[in-house]
């Protein structure tokens, strides 16, 4: 066992030689706020530079139109500070602002032990709900350190930074949390990683797409009401799959194999397919499919959306007609788990960083191997035991809980349009 490190003092430099501001040392935190207009920062602070002051930190925030501007200071030298009020009274007086200046010491204080990022969804997100979100976190020993709108549409989606306790511990609490309020909530840990190049693996059927193909193929043969029995039923976990796949595809046989067409024109991907798949490729992440669907369908969606990995069953195909069976390796519940990890160490992505997307029974192995996994629009089964829950109908939702912001969606579409 290594000795233990010392304890690096608090006016220690940091790595690059530069030294934080000493925690006796008074500052000043200036506020300014009102209404928005340009120059306001340049303004406070060519007013704030006539006293040498060194700048600790600001937040900046603007709400319809209204602005909130922080600036925390040094104190300037002996005998100006008085003056330093009023000369900032008065500029913010001459633009229609109100200030206020208030003493104190050091720089704010350290965030507590545990870092994470609670995004809630909200269709619509309600001020009872986030009263009850905010007790949540406080109940768990909790701080909100900050809160941000990532998105104002087709939800309302809102991320707290918070600290002081362990991201399991906070997610547990919100999810349960949640599931009162019928509001979606990921809890995800803080740090780079979130920024890093990450994979995603989605389901097909009711995840990428809003059908199950399974049944697209039935309805060809005149037996879907007897197929969408069985798949429920497998969804559910009643089922065991393997045996359901191979009862299912049995009633298919015979069917003429010009009917893959048709099936691939019938299938209607889910709304916000496109946009999550198109951002998450601009950001550079790799995008893979698993699917106990078919390969016939899944090849399609691989070329048409520019999928890095997919992965299904494959019907057989012997002269011309559908046999009833399916060749090679199933994708099932285990096996969707399998291919995630050989995905992921294809992609060069470790496990941690992998995001999985899925809503039956047979996602479930998959959804707990990585990082983040997501029961999108679930089987209650499965939305009681993955990380955490989408149940709005939108795919690019998921978008939010990796920290992209609505406004970065729609700016890089305009670049390229």
């Amino acid at each position: 066992m290594s000795a233990p490190q010392p304890q690096q003092p608090a006016d220690a430099p940091n790595v690059d030689g530069h030294l934080p501001v000493p925690a006796d040392v008074p500052t000043l935190l200036v506020k300014i706020f009102g209404k928005d207009r340009p120059g306001l920062t340049a303004g406070l602070f060519d007013t704030l530079a006539a006293y040498s002051v060194d700048v600790v930190d600001i937040e900046q925030v603007v709400t319809r139109g209204r602005i909130v501007l922080c600036a925390l200071v040094t104190q300037p030298a002996p005998g100006l500070e008085g003056e330093l009020r009023a000369t900032v009274h008065s500029w913010a007086e001459s633009v229609r602002m109100q200030a206020e200046i208030i003493s104190g010491i050091g720089d704010n204080r350290p965030r507590g032990v545990g870092r994470s990022l609670a995004t809630v969804l909200g269709h619509p997100l309600t001020a009872e709900s986030t009263a009850a979100i905010a007790a949540t976190i406080t109940g768990t020993g909790g701080n909100i350190d900050r809160i941000f709108r990532l998105a104002k549409y087709p939800v309302t989606a809102v991320e707290f930074a918070v600290s002081g306790t362990e991201t399991e511990t906070l997610r547990t609490a919100l999810a349960t949390e949640g599931a009162k309020l019928g509001v979606d909530i990921a809890v995800v840990a803080a740090g780079l990683h979130r920024r890093a190049q990450r994979l995603v693996v989605m389901d097909v059927d009711s995840t990428l797409i809003q059908d199950e193909v399974i049944e697209l193929f039935a309805a060809h043969a005149g037996c879907e009401d007897e197929v969408a029995g069985v798949t429920a039923a497998a969804m559910r976990g009643e089922l065991d799959f393997e045996q359901s796949l191979h009862a299912r595809v049995a009633l298919l046989a015979g069917l003429d194999a010009s009917v893959v067409e048709k099936v691939r024109s019938e299938v209607r991907l889910t709304p916000g397919a496109r946009t999550l798949i198109r951002t998450l490729k601009r950001l550079g992440y790799q995008v893979g499919v698993v699917s106990g669907g078919f390969t016939q369908v899944t090849d399609d969606l691989r070329e048409r959306l520019g999928l890095d990995f997919a992965q299904a069953n494959t019907l057989e195909i012997v002269d011309g007609k559908l046999t009833g069976k399916v060749t090679g390796e199933i994708v099932d519940r285990a096996g969707k788990a399998r291919l995630l990890r050989r995905f992921a160490a294809e992609a060069g992505v470790p496990l941690a960083q992998t995001v999985a997307i899925g809503d039956g029974a047979n996602d479930l192995d998959m959804l707990n191997a990585a990082g983040l996994g997501v029961a999108f629009n679930a089987k209650p089964v499965v939305r009681e035991a993955a990380h955490t829950a989408v149940n709005v109908p939108f795919l690019d939702t998921v978008l939010y809980l990796l920290g992209v912001t609505r406004e970065e969606v729609e700016a890089a579409d305009a670049q390229e349009s």
